[in-house]
């Protein structure tokens, strides 16, 4: 009990700490707000800033910016504050205002620097696989204007590198409400799913798996259809078999695509149902 007991009074020690030093930082930030020294304010903001306390430096800066606009310290200070947001994880306003800084200092070394990062907050903004892909759609095309006005910049390699885990985020989110089609036994979606999954995106190590679940799917829809209409969807699951070992001729999956065909020219034979 003595431990326990000392044990909760050096918290207690602690918390008391922690919340004098953080009354006493925000009384320090307070007095600097109502100074009417903008330098000072400036100062103080650039301060924050390199000991990386964005929030007190961004509303420093925010304070100051009719002070200083047209000033020659004015667009790093904007480009500064840009950070600060980025710093602080609000990709929104960040997104927004490295995208104003490019605008409005179009001839600056920084430029290109902030056209990357305004499609890298779109890149951070992407949400899981299952969710709208909006952002991740817009990081795609902004990264690709990126590559294209700046051919020649040392971001190229991570903007591409990010332009192929958006793709591989989109594939993923087609492959999946493919998936789930086949899981609930819509087969006739799935197999559309999985195609167009296959279709665009003929450059993934997946391809072949998706059309081979394309296959399973028309196969299922065939076996579960009604007698008169079993004929052309077995023909319609002979005709994806012939295309697959066209298209991928080295694929792992051949020989499964074999059985398949097989098996549908067994049922299609005379005389059997």
């Amino acid at each position: 009990m003595l431990k326990f007991a000392n044990f909760m009074g050096r918290i207690v020690i602690f918390s008391v700490l922690i919340f004098v030093l953080a009354s006493s930082c925000s009384t320090k930030m307070s007095k600097i707000m109502k100074s009417k020294d903008y330098e000072y304010k400036y100062k103080m903001a650039e301060q924050y800033y390199a000991n990386k306390k964005f929030q007190e430096s961004q509303k420093l800066f925010e304070d100051v910016f009719p002070y200083l606009k047209g000033s020659t310290r004015y667009e790093d200070m904007y480009f500064k504050y840009a950070y600060s947001y980025y710093y602080n994880k609000d990709y929104l306003n960040a997104e927004n205002l490295f995208k104003t800084f490019v605008e409005n200092f179009p001839a600056s070394t920084k430029s290109e620097e902030c056209e990357y990062m305004r499609a890298y907050c779109y890149y951070k903004q992407s949400p899981k696989v299952e969710l709208d892909q909006t952002n991740t759609n817009k990081t795609m095309g902004l990264m690709q204007a990126f590559i294209s006005s700046h051919p020649n910049s040392a971001r190229i390699k991570d903007a591409t590198d990010l332009i192929d885990l958006c793709r591989e985020k989109l594939e993923m989110k087609d492959f999946k409400s493919a998936e789930l089609y086949y899981n609930l036994g819509f087969y006739k979606a799935a197999a559309i799913a999985f195609g167009n999954v296959s279709d665009n995106f003929p450059d993934s190590k997946k391809s072949d798996e998706y059309k081979l679940l394309m296959i399973k799917s028309y196969f299922k829809y065939a076996e579960m259809s009604y007698e008169e209409k079993q004929k052309e969807r077995y023909e319609k699951v002979l005709s994806e078999c012939t295309e697959f070992s066209d298209r991928f001729t080295d694929s792992k999956y051949l020989e499964e695509v074999s059985k398949y065909k097989i098996q549908t020219l067994n049922i299609l034979k005379p005389g059997k149902k």
